[in-house]
């Protein structure tokens, strides 16, 4: 029978390779193996895994791989050093580039010198996968947006991706001429974030910090569309504040100042404002039905010279409001407590006081103009309208 020549490796290595003459026996395979390998041969498995427990399974030219007891493990695959091509293995994620892109934008970043042909400066390279890709721990999320513009000169990234993710990256490897411009972007959004209406979030983490009696300042704040129902809002300061919007039903604003604010097209259904003070506010067609602004302690709410224009306001308890000079203009009033509330020089042109309780209220230099007083509760009387 004519000799057979196999390939002695390592389990899980090819660098440890030797050529030799197949014995005759499997434990003189074993001991031979032991011999040029150093290492106490136990198992044998072919290239595909197959584990060899018969000498009559080896074929003539077979590889072979010995272990001293564990299981198959494949060698990792060759790697071309001289290729033009590398693939990172970054955080789990795969990314092919050339050298060229790696090396020529930034040649003095970390990866250039992984991958760079000159050896001055020169790094290791990291250890190889099983792929023989590079391993690279890092997060791939921002790795992704450098190697694009090491490709292109370009910074482009999703808009879910925080830039300050890439700016830290950028500055792990070492690619300089990036970091200016993410450092721009970062401070550009800080700006804008700052002129961003606030969140339902944010108002409740400040109420939960401040004790309900307490004065606590959004003096001016932009919270513009917020969801605000249903929150105690009690004396906060929302004066010149943007409230355009919000959905404030439910909510408790007594006792708060709204001064000048803008709550243009605001839901404030079946709010409380007692004692409200709203001197000059913007309410131009809100929502305010079955609100109640009567202080049982007798403070009144002062909304003189607001603007409620168009607004509803039918059902509300407004008994004593200050409304003196203030635009009702098509407002509706239908079925509202008006008792004792001051309408002096009130704009009330074409607003529906229907079915409403104007008992002693002041009417006095309003204008009445097409207002609607069908079903009054109680009839008006001169001393009420004159001048």
């Amino acid at each position: 029978m004519s000799e057979k020549f196999v390939i002695f490796s390592i389990n899980g290595k090819d660098a440890s390779a030797s050529a030799a003459v197949l014995p005759e026996t499997f434990d003189d395979l074993l001991i031979t193996a032991s011999e040029k390998l150093k290492v106490k041969a136990q198992r044998v498995f072919l290239d595909d895994g197959t584990e060899i427990k018969d000498i009559s399974q080896i074929r003539d030219k077979d590889k072979l791989y010995f272990s001293e007891g564990a299981e198959f493990k494949p060698p990792p695959p060759a790697v071309d050093n001289n290729s033009e091509w590398v693939t990172l293995n970054v955080g789990g994620k795969y990314f092919t580039t050339s050298k060229r892109t790696l090396t020529t934008n930034e040649p003095t970043s970390m990866l250039a010198r992984m991958f760079s042909d000159d050896t001055e400066g020169y790094l290791t390279p990291s250890s190889i996968d099983k792929n023989g890709a590079y391993l690279i721990d890092r997060t791939p999320t921002y790795f992704e947006p450098l190697l694009n513009y090491l490709r292109c000169g370009q910074l482009v990234y999703d808009k879910n991706v925080n830039p300050a993710g890439i700016l830290e990256e950028a500055k792990f490897f070492g690619i300089e001429s990036v970091i200016p411009l993410l450092e721009q972007i970062i401070s550009k959004e800080s700006s804008n974030r700052d002129i961003l209406p606030l969140t339902r979030r944010d108002v409740i983490e400040a109420l939960i910090k401040s004790p309900y009696s307490a004065e606590l300042r959004f003096q001016g704040v932009n919270l513009s569309g917020s969801d605000l129902s249903r929150l105690d809002l009690r004396n906060i300061n929302f004066k010149y504040a943007n409230l355009q919007g919000c959905n404030l039903m439910g909510s408790n604003l007594s006792w708060c100042c709204l001064e000048r604010a803008d709550l243009s097209y605001a839901n404030l259904d079946t709010a409380q404002l007692l004692g409200v003070k709203s001197l000059c506010a913007n309410f131009n067609g809100v929502t305010m039905k079955n609100c109640n602004f009567k202080d049982p302690a007798g403070s009144r709410a002062n909304m003189e010279g607001v603007n409620l224009r168009g607004a509803i306001l039918e059902g509300s308890d407004m008994g004593g409001v200050n409304l003196r000079v203030a635009t009702l203009k098509n407002a509706n009033l239908k079925n509202c407590d008006l008792r004792a509330a001051v309408l002096a020089g009130a704009d009330l042109e074409n607003c529906d006081l229907s079915g409403s309780d104007l008992h002693e209220a002041n009417l006095r230099g309003a204008n009445l103009k097409d207002a609607a007083f069908e079903l009054m509760l109680t009839p008006l009387h001169m001393s009420q309208t004159i001048r």
